[in-house]
């Protein structure tokens, strides 16, 4: 008949930490000569895999089990007897605690320019011999002006926080992790530097009709940015400088000035732009390259004729000039009547534009009864293209 045998179960080490190996060993204990043999089948709840198979080796057998979370756990080790010893079992447990961890703390870039964005980062390590992945939540203390308190997502063993709000000086920056089911909480600590120098800014120019015509409105538009690594707004006025004039300072409005003219003769003219910085954030700065907005005559429409009082009565002549859009204003200069049948001319003469951009000449000539055309023609200005209207008129 088999003799009867008594399992010992053994863990080391015991306790343990999360993410640590743990050896079982199973001591068989014969109740009769001779030496058992066979396998031993280890159960440790919550391992993976829980259950191994060993050979025996002498009276001993072992196996190693990993992946253990934070608790107690229970162990079981069966001897499975063979022809001459009869199966017994062996129980422990192994304890399994929370893992410790370091948090270190690291800014960048440190120093750095006010309103430039700085990166804090925690990373969360665990302390050997335990391992794993920390999980959690990182909250962040951040003192001085533009600081406060704030919690960050651990993802794969780091937490992220970024601010632009921080003021001139000295940070102390304290990160503390929370802890999980595996790991203890811990603390790191670092120091952030803002300077207060001044962001670099560009100034950059642009024209909301180029070319374009006399009169007609258009728009200069200044955008100031700040140069990396500075960041923000700026903050502060313009100075629109044409043709060697300047403006009146304009007020940037989410860093943006504009300035609209209507009064640009016909030409190129130069057009910069100035900013002026009201805040000791930002550095001034003005355009590199000029900008020639040029600005066309405008094209004008002539409109003439001729009446008279009765047959065989003086003949008047009269002409409207009118600019053609987007062209504005009031053409000047001088209006020219021709009255003429095929080839022969039996009037011409010449008059100015009076302020409302008329043009008369009365009584102008007394020719014999008949149809004759009219050309009238305006001869341009500074400001305004030349143009023609021709037209049958009758003469009673």
């Amino acid at each position: 008949m088999p003799s009867p045998t008594i399992t010992l179960v053994t863990v080391t080490p015991n306790p343990a930490v999360v993410g640590q190996s743990v050896t079982v060993t199973a001591t068989v204990i014969p109740l009769g000569a001779g030496t058992p043999t066979g396998t031993v089948t280890f159960t440790v709840a919550g391992a993976t895999p829980p259950t191994q198979t060993v050979n025996l080796t002498g009276t001993t057998a072992s196996a190693t089990f990993t992946n253990l979370g934070a608790g107690v756990h229970t162990v079981t080790a069966t001897y499975n007897g063979d022809a001459n010893f009869t199966s017994s079992t062996g129980f422990n447990s192994v304890i399994v605690i929370q893992g410790q961890t370091t948090t270190t703390v690291v800014s960048s870039p440190d120093p750095s320019q006010l309103g430039q964005t700085v990166s804090i980062t925690a990373t969360v390590t665990p302390v050997a011999p335990a391992s794993g992945a920390p999980s959690g939540t990182v909250t962040f203390v951040v003192t001085g002006a533009g600081g406060g308190t704030f919690t960050q997502p651990l993802v794969s063993g780091a937490a992220t926080l970024s601010l632009n709000t921080l003021g001139v000086g000295t940070h102390a920056i304290t990160a503390i992790y929370s802890g999980d089911t595996s790991f203890l909480p811990s603390a790191g600590s670092d120091t952030q530097t803002v300077t207060p120098g001044p962001s670099a800014t560009t100034t950059t120019l642009t024209s909301s009709q180029n070319p374009s015509v006399v009169g007609q409105p258009v728009t200069f538009t200044a955008t100031v940015t700040s140069n990396a690594p500075g960041a923000g707004t700026p903050t502060g006025s313009v100075v629109f400088t044409i043709d060697g004039t300047p403006t009146s300072p304009v007020l940037l409005v989410s860093g943006v000035a504009t300035y609209t003219t209507s009064t640009l003769s016909a030409g190129p003219h130069t057009v910069t732009a100035a900013y002026t910085s009201d805040s000791p954030n930002f550095s001034n700065s003005a355009t590199t390259t000029p900008l020639t907005q040029t600005v066309n005559k405008g094209n004008t429409l002539t409109m003439g004729n001729a009446f008279q009082t009765g047959a065989g009565q003086p003949v008047s002549l009269v002409a409207f000039v009118q600019p053609v859009p987007p062209g504005v204003g009031t053409p000047t200069g001088t209006v020219t009547f021709t009255l003429s049948q095929g080839m022969t001319t039996a009037f011409t003469g010449s008059t100015a534009l009076d302020p409302s951009g008329f043009a008369f000449l009365p009584n102008a000539t007394t020719p014999s009864p008949g149809t004759y055309t009219l050309t009238t023609s305006y001869g341009g200005d500074a400001s305004f293209n030349p143009s023609t209207d021709t037209r049958n008129v009758t003469v009673l």
